[in-house]
C-alpha cells in the first residue's frame, strides 16, 4: 500500500509536473529603478512556445513604457536583440501585456525595462522554460491534414502524368496508346518516390516527438529515508535519479538563502509541517535532524537551485511511524509545527507559538488571477509587533493542495528563486568552470546586509497565482525574538 501510495503521488505530479509542482507561473514583485512592479510569467506548457507576460506597476513614478526581453543566459554580453513594447491594458492605467517567444528548454530570464518620469529602471526576472505537455491533433485539425494530404498527393501524380503524356504534344493532338502507357509508368514510379518521401517524413515526425517526449520536464528521482541514531532520528534524502549522479546533464547546486536544499515535510491530513535544510553529506545525499513529528504519511518536497539558474522541486514521500523524544536542529532555521485542532475555512488568524497573532487579511481569491496575499502579525494588545529576517526575507510561506498536486515555496518576492535571479544577474563571460559562479553567489549572500530588515513592520505581503480552484492551505513563518514561528491557513479559490 506504500508503493502505491507513493506511486500515485508521483503520478499526479507527473501529470502536472512544472519547476515548481503544480505552480507553472511566474510571479514576481519588486523594484525595477524607482518603479515598483508586479511580474506574471504565464509559460505555455510547450517549448517552443508562446509566454503571456503581464506588468502591473504597483507604486513610484509616472510610467510611459515599459519593454520586457527574453535573455537565454541573464545578461547578454553581446549587442542585445531589439526588446518587445508592452502594450497598456484598455481600461486601465497601470497593466502592460506582451508575449515573447522561450525557444529553448532551460532557464531563461525575462528583462523588464521601465521608462518613465523617474528615468530607466530594469530588474531581471528568472524563468523555468520547460515543457509539461504535448499539443493534441484535435479531429477536425487532423482531418484537415489527411484531405490536404491526399488532395496535394493526387494533385502531383496528376501533373507528373500529364507532362508525362502531354508535355510535347503539339496543341489539339491527342496522346497515343504508348504515351498513355508511359505515363501510367511514370505515375506508379512517382506514387513510389511519394510513398517514400512521405514515409520518411512520418519517420521524422516520430523521432521529433520522442525527441520532445524525452525533455518533457520531470523532477530529479529521489528516495527518503528515516534512520535511527541514537534517541534522535535522521531523515536522509538520496538524489539518485542517473542523469544527475552521471552528471550528465545538470549543473552543481547552490545555495538559496544561504541553504543548498530547503527540504519541506507535509502530512497527508496538512496536520503537520516541517521547513528543514539539511546537511549535504556529498553531492547526492542530505541529511538532517528529524524533529518530533506526529506518526503518519508525509509528503516531501525539496527546492533546489542549479548554477545554471534552473530551480526545481524535487518530489517524494515518507512515513513516520513514531515521535523523537530528542531532536537537535541540524541548522539554526529549521523549523516545524503541529495542529491539534480540526482544519477551518479561511480562518482570519491563527495563534502562534509564542502568543502573538497572525492575521490574514482575507479576500475572495480566483484561479488564474494574480493576487497579494496580506498578512499581519501583532501581540496579544492588538499592536504590531516587530519582525526580525528570517533568512534573509521578511517571511517565508508555502501553499499545498491537499493531493500534493501543487506546491510552491513563496516569498515576498514572489514564486523565484533568490538565487536565480542572482544567477543571471552576476554572471560573468569567464564563469565557464562548474562551481565559480556558485563561489561567487554564496560569498555575495554571505555578505549582502540585512540590518535594515531588523524591526521591520509586521504587514507581509506575496503576491501569487493559484493554477486551478480548489482547497489550499498556506504556512507562513516568522521569525520573532530568536524564534521561528509558524501560522497555518486554509484557503478556498474560486
Amino acid at each position: 500500500m506504500r508503493r502505491l501510495g507513493r506511486f500515485l503521488l508521483l503520478a499526479a505530479v507527473v501529470a502536472v509536473a512544472s519547476a515548481h509542482v503544480g505552480s507553472p507561473d511566474t510571479v514576481f514583485e519588486g523594484a525595477a529603478g524607482p518603479y515598483a512592479v508586479r511580474v506574471v510569467v504565464r509559460l505555455p506548457g510547450v517549448v517552443p512556445g508562446l509566454a503571456d507576460i503581464t506588468v502591473r506597476t504597483t507604486g513610484g513614478p509616472a510610467v510611459q513604457t515599459i519593454t520586457v526581453l527574453p535573455l537565454r543566459g541573464g545578461r547578454g554580453t553581446a549587442a542585445l536583440p531589439p526588446a518587445d513594447t508592452a502594450r497598456a491594458v484598455a481600461g486601465t492605467s497601470d497593466l502592460y501585456t506582451a508575449q515573447l517567444w522561450l525557444m529553448q528548454f532551460g532557464s531563461y530570464s525575462v528583462q523588464v525595462t521601465v521608462d518613465g518620469a523617474g528615468g530607466r529602471g530594469t530588474v531581471i526576472v528568472p524563468v523555468m522554460a520547460v515543457a509539461t505537455r504535448r499539443l493534441p491533433f484535435d479531429l477536425t485539425l487532423r482531418a484537415m491534414m489527411i484531405g490536404l494530404g491526399l488532395f496535394l498527393t493526387v494533385g502531383a501524380l496528376t501533373i507528373v502524368g500529364a507532362a508525362a503524356r502531354d508535355s510535347v504534344l503539339d496543341p489539339g493532338v491527342e496522346a497515343d496508346p504508348a504515351r498513355r502507357r508511359r505515363a501510367r509508368v511514370v505515375m506508379a514510379g512517382g506514387a513510389v518516390v511519394l510513398v517514400v518521401a512521405l514515409w520518411g517524413g512520418r519517420a521524422w515526425w516520430n523521432a521529433e516527438d520522442a525527441d520532445y517526449s524525452r525533455n518533457m520536464f520531470r523532477p530529479l528521482h529521489a528516495a527518503t529515508h528515516i534512520q535511527a541514531e541514537g534517541a534522535s532520528r535522521v531523515i536522509r534524502f538520496t538524489i539518485d535519479d542517473s542523469t544527475w549522479t552521471s552528471r550528465r546533464s545538470w549543473t552543481p547546486l547552490i545555495p538559496d538563502h544561504g541553504k543548498l536544499m530547503h527540504l519541506f515535510l507535509i502530512r497527508d491530513d496538512a496536520s503537520a509541517f516541517a521547513h528543514l535544510h539539511p546537511v549535504a553529506k556529498d553531492s547526492n545525499i542530505f541529511n538532517a535532524a528529524l524533529p518530533p513529528l506526529p506518526p503518519g504519511r508525509y509528503r516531501v518536497y525539496a527546492d533546489v537551485v542549479h548554477e545554471s539558474g534552473f530551480a526545481q522541486t524535487l518530489v517524494d514521500t515518507v512515513a513516520i511511524a513514531a515521535p523523537v523524544t530528542a531532536w537537535r536542529p541540524s541548522d539554526p532555521d529549521d523549523a516545524w509545527w503541529e495542529s491539534h485542532q480540526p482544519a477551518t475555512v479561511s480562518q482570519p488568524q491563527d495563534t502562534l507559538a509564542d502568543g502573538s497573532i497572525m492575521r490574514w487579511d482575507s479576500q475572495p481569491l480566483l484561479a488564474g488571477q494574480d493576487v497579494e496575499l496580506l498578512f499581519a502579525v501583532v501581540g496579544r494588545d492588538g499592536r504590531a509587533v516587530a519582525l526580525e529576517p528570517y533568512m534573509g526575507m521578511a517571511a517565508h510561506a508555502v501553499i499545498a493542495t491537499a493531493d500534493g498536486s501543487v506546491f510552491i515555496h513563496l516569498h515576498p518576492l514572489g514564486t523565484i528563486a533568490t538565487a536565480s535571479q542572482l544567477v543571471f544577474q552576476l554572471r560573468q563571460p569567464g564563469d565557464t568552470t562548474p562551481g565559480t559562479l556558485g563561489r561567487r553567489i554564496t560569498a555575495f549572500e554571505d555578505t549582502a546586509a540585512h540590518a535594515a530588515m531588523a524591526g521591520m513592520a509586521p504587514a507581509l505581503t506575496f503576491p501569487y497565482s493559484f493554477p486551478r480552484p480548489g482547497r489550499y492551505r498556506m504556512w507562513v513563518q516568522v521569525r520573532r525574538g530568536g524564534r521561528i514561528l509558524t501560522g497555518a491557513f486554509d484557503l478556498t479559490v474560486n
